[in-house]
């Protein structure tokens, strides 16, 4: 049980980290973010 958290908790960091260093930066994620939101609401009209 231990090591299957453990497992989850580093894949998680992980998939986290390759998500911020694809952004580049925190703010280029808020913008990609904001480009996803902006795209589901002229889907939406």
């Amino acid at each position: 049980m231990f090591k299957t958290s453990r497992f989850l908790m580093a894949a998680t960091l992980l998939v986290f980290g390759l998500g911020l260093s694809g952004c580049n930066t925190v703010s280029g994620a808020g913008q990609d973010i904001e480009n996803a939101g902006e795209s589901v609401q002229d889907i939406a009209q």
